[in-house]
């Protein structure tokens, strides 16, 4: 199906409704703030619950990490010890 030139995009009315470049910053901060209200904010023991679940998972896998690095090394020196690339 093609597309009729002559009638405008939506986007393209939007240009023209708004006019010059303030009156567009002024209609798209007035969108942005109409989202904000439709905004679910979370409440602070949602926030603070969350936090810790965060704070928990990056120190697991910081251990995690650091586990793997130490058997990796510990099998790399094996390696270098036993076929004689040793220091």
């Amino acid at each position: 199906m093609a597309a009729n030139s002559s009638n405008p995009t939506a986007m393209e009315t939007m240009r023209d409704a708004a006019g010059g470049r303030f009156e567009r910053a002024r209609l798209f901060l007035s969108e942005v703030r109409n989202e904000l209200k439709r905004v679910t904010w979370p409440s602070q023991k949602e926030v603070y619950a969350t936090t810790i679940v965060v704070i928990l998972t990056a120190v697991a896998i910081g251990l995690y990490l650091f586990a793997l690095d130490q058997v990796l090394l510990n099998a790399v020196a094996w390696l270098f010890r036993r076929f004689g690339a040793g220091v």
